[in-house]
């Protein structure tokens, strides 16, 4: 991708360093003017010893005339000391701010793609990039502006040489391009080197966090170390990579070493040949000699370059992240009405596979409509696109008549409730998991906590819960419960939440048969003024169903009640073949 999009965020990142990032660049300012002015002094004090001897040497009275240079000397060498150590605070306080907003963008970002940006990037490339790149980035300010103000004591150091010897300043120049020169081949491989390397820290991530979802897979079948090898397949390239950026360095950190002495040298050998033609002082040589050393210190950028040529490669993977639109909203309310979900010749696909096709269906309000057939047949796509948690590639979905891009975000999460066969439970308690997802006004008070409750009880996750000791205040990593349990505290929250449409997707698999019974008559008893749209493998679910809708190879074959689609074979033998499975 260019490279255009990742320096924005980059100056962007620089610019959240707030206040600490102006007392860097001040502090840094101030050090390089005090070491610009520390050799005239030095030179000053120089000159005013040898004035001292050759007047002692006449016979003269010395005088005082070398405390006024010492003191000032004395005093810029203070102020070094000073700028160095506040320079030191400074940038690890705007680099931890900087890291800190570009965290919170990545964070804010993925969230709201939601499981849009799974479809890019794996969650151990995403945590990647969130942790090891956002701390790259984070670097940044300091990288910058210390890199910026070295650019300050080279150009004083040519304006102070011109004064002293404009053939000093001359010298020096030339010397000062071929360092250029260095720094720009070395920071332009080193960007593409660097993006390498994360990438192939990425791969290894996200290869790590598949294998420890599956651990215990792993375990069982004893394939400890072909998994490790799996996922440290991308290793040699990690390698290669770092190789190659430590060749970088060391290539471009001799060419400095190399070029910064014989620029001394140049200089000195020409201030020398000006002193014996009495065109300089001692002093001035002194000075044009710690002059040098200032302006070739601008080799010393070389750890700088590398740090922000780092940091462009982070930037461009968060960039990469950035560039994974986030669902946009519409502002339309959702006018009064019982439910009513409708899909309009919908097409869904994902990775260029064909999930869902030319599918049209209604779903009348306060109906249960149960979605079966074979695996990979489209029923979680189906789910998925109901309640908007991806949108269609051709085609629409309405609710009570409203095309869903159009509803607010608020509306549509407060209307539209969902369970899945693997739910995630968040917050510190399970009543606070269960009421996961409600606006702050809905769970709070007493109120609240009778809907948590009366969706509990719904889910059949009441009674256990309440046999904890500590019941609803219960923390959620702390309660002893199969999956199952865990099930039922997931549809308990989707029963919460639900105002409208309520969507389970195989949020059942785990219950067993007595629970799934008495979950399906709670769809059909206290949930029955709500749209349920219900992904189902047994049977006792179909059945309880209002209609039926049988998809086969991403499209509807058959819809209509259970009864009636009975007396298809092919029907009869989804069942048969999820019972098998």
């Amino acid at each position: 991708m260019s490279s255009r999009p990742a320096d924005l965020l980059i100056a962007r990142a620089v610019r959240r360093g707030g206040p600490w990032l102006a007392a860097l660049a001040a502090t840094a300012l101030l050090g390089a003017a005090a070491d610009l002015l520390l050799p005239a002094a030095l030179g000053r004090a120089v000159d005013a010893v040898v004035r001292i001897q050759a007047r002692a040497g006449a016979g003269a009275e010395a005088g005082f005339g070398l405390t006024g240079p010492l003191t000032t000397a004395a005093l810029l060498v203070a102020l070094v000391v000073a700028c160095d150590a506040l320079g030191v605070l400074a940038a690890g306080v705007s680099g931890a701010r900087a890291a800190r907003w570009l965290r919170s963008r990545v964070v804010a970002h993925t969230l709201s793609v939601g499981a849009g940006m799974t479809r890019h990037f794996t969650p151990g490339e995403i945590v990647t990039r969130a942790g090891v790149n956002v701390e790259e980035a984070g670097r940044t300010p300091e990288a910058v502006v210390t890199a910026a103000t070295l650019m300050v004591p080279a150009a004083g150091s040519v304006v102070a040489l011109a004064l002293i010897d404009p053939w000093l300043a001359v010298t020096l120049v030339a010397g000062l391009l071929l360092i250029v020169a260095v720094l720009r081949a070395f920071m332009r491989r080193t960007t593409a080197a660097s993006g390498g390397y994360q990438q192939a820290q990425g791969e290894i991530a996200g290869m790590l966090v598949g294998a420890l979802a599956g651990a215990r897979t792993i375990t069982a079948a004893g394939t400890e170390d072909r998994e490790a090898a799996r996922v440290l397949a991308p290793l040699a390239r990690l390698r290669a990579h770092g190789l190659a950026l430590w060749r970088l360095q060391a290539r471009a950190g001799v060419q400095a070493a190399v070029v910064v002495p014989l620029l001394e040298i140049a200089v000195l050998a020409v201030g020398g040949l000006r002193l014996s033609a009495g065109g300089l002082t001692v002093g001035e040589l002194l000075a044009a000699a710690r002059y040098v050393v200032l302006g070739a210190g601008l080799g010393s950028a070389l750890g700088y370059a590398a740090r922000i040529a780092r940091a462009r490669s982070a930037a461009q993977r968060l960039e990469q992240l950035f560039a994974v639109p986030p669902p946009a909203y519409g502002d339309r309310p959702l006018p009064p009405g019982p439910g009513t979900l409708e899909l309009r010749d919908v097409t869904v696909r994902a990775d260029g596979v064909r999930l869902l096709s030319g599918v049209s269906l209604v779903v009348p309000g306060g109906t249960c409509t149960a979605v079966v057939g074979r695996t990979g047949s489209g029923k979680s796509s189906l789910a998925a696109v109901a309640g908007r948690l991806v949108d269609p590639e051709r085609g629409a979905v309405l609710l009570d008549g409203v095309p869903l891009r159009e509803i607010g975000r608020e509306p549509l999460r407060r209307a539209v409730g969902y369970a899945f066969e693997r739910p995630a439970l968040f917050g510190e308690t399970l009543g606070e998991a269960v009421a996961f997802g409600l606006g702050a006004r809905d769970a709070a008070g007493e109120r609240g906590a009778d809907a948590v409750r009366a969706a509990a009880a719904a889910a059949c996750a009441d009674a256990f819960i309440r046999r904890l000791p500590l019941g609803y205040a219960t923390p959620v990593g702390e309660a002893p419960m199969s999956g199952g349990e865990i099930q039922r505290v997931g549809l308990a929250r989707a029963f919460a939440q639900a105002g409208r449409l309520l969507i389970l997707d195989d949020a059942t698999s785990s219950l067993d048969t007595v629970t799934e019974r008495q979950v399906g008559r709670a769809l059909t008893g206290s949930l029955a003024d709500r749209t349920r749209l219900v992904v189902a493998h047994r049977v006792t679910t179909a059945a309880q169903a209002d209609q039926v809708v049988w998809l086969e190879n991403g499209r509807i074959r058959a819809t209509g009640t259970h009864e009636r689609l009975w007396d298809d074979p092919g029907y009869r033998a989804v069942f048969r073949a999820e019972e098998a499975s």
